[in-house]
């Protein structure tokens, strides 16, 4: 069998450091640095020959500089030899960027997968990305995990479930996401139907469901600026839910999310917002509450290495 090598780049150390302590290994020696000139220097300060090798590194903000990072390390590591290289990418970028939606747009997520394989990466890991078919963009095996569970279990610790609960999707493309979550939950599904006037903005326009009386969870893949879960929240609690959580895989928190999203709690619009640790918050805020998925990195790993299921870590 051979060895277990786990590696980081810069990108979600911290993350990292949680996985190797729930596998019992420490991070591979390997210094990630930049010239005098910006460009990123990687070294390798240990053998990694015929080694089972796992690069776990999120392509978050600055995205073009953490991918930079792991298609540097993959090619370090597949010039010395490494027997097999996982790309673990608990936030992949460019993920939305799935098609053609202009004329003359680029299809960014099959670039990203393009040059990701032109590396040398033997297998990809990636966690809730915002479209599957970005799965079919590489043409080596891809395991995608679900953080759906490390929330799910978060709201049923709180006593939340049932018919007392309706989970929320906040557009119609992430129902079967809310149908999904809320099977786990045994909870009704609810959905906000609503008009984006221009990108990143977005208009509430009415509720398809019964929310009022209900503690709602509104569930979502990424919180990019939070205009979209700020104003569904609002419409929830004006439509008489007595609570209204918002639950999402990906804080990515750009431009004002931070300032809304505090606001909508101060406001008691929003109780709670409820993420994972697949992108570090660059600052944490009352009333965010942040789950880690170093325990499903951590079993995925293992059983790729072992040979083992891993659909069989999502069968409820």
């Amino acid at each position: 069998m051979k060895q277990v090598k786990l590696i980081t780049g810069t990108a979600n150390p911290e993350l990292a450091r949680k996985v190797a302590a729930k596998i019992g290994i420490p991070l591979a020696d390997v210094t990630v640095g930049r010239f005098s000139d910006g460009e990123i220097q990687v070294v390798i300060n240990e053998s990694v020959r015929d080694c089972d090798v796992f690069v776990i590194q999120s392509l978050c903000s600055p995205a073009n500089d953490n991918i930079m990072e792991l298609l540097l390390i993959s090619d370090a590591l597949k010039r010395a030899s490494a027997g097999r290289i996982t790309a673990v990418i608990p936030y992949y970028a460019y993920g939305r960027q799935d098609r053609k939606v202009n004329p003359r747009d680029p299809i960014s997520a099959k670039v990203v997968a393009d040059i990701i394989t032109a590396t040398g990466v033997n297998h990809v890991v990636v966690v809730d990305l915002h479209a599957k078919q970005v799965e079919g963009f590489f043409d080596i095996p891809v395991d995608h995990l679900e953080a759906r569970p490390v929330l799910a279990d978060y709201f049923l610790n709180l006593g939340m479930g049932g018919e007392e609960t309706v989970v929320v999707s906040p557009d119609i493309g992430g129902v079967a996401r809310a149908r999904n979550f809320a099977k786990i939950l045994g909870s009704p599904i609810a959905i906000i139907d609503k008009r984006r006037p221009r990108p990143n903005v977005s208009e509430v326009m009415n509720i398809i469901g019964e929310v009022k009386g209900k503690r709602a969870i509104i569930i979502d893949d990424i919180i990019d600026t939070a205009g979209t879960i700020v104003n569904a929240a609002r419409a929830i609690k004006e439509s008489g839910a007595p609570e209204v959580y918002a639950a999402c895989t990906h804080p990515v928190f750009s431009g004002p999310a931070v300032e809304r999203l505090s606001k909508a709690i101060e406001e008691g619009a929003m109780k709670e917002v409820v993420v994972t640790d697949t992108i570090p918050l660059k600052e944490e805020f009352k009333g965010v509450k942040v789950l880690t998925v170093s325990g499903m990195l951590a079993e995925a790993i293992r059983r790729i290495h072992y040979g083992e299921s891993i659909s069989q870590m999502f069968s409820f």
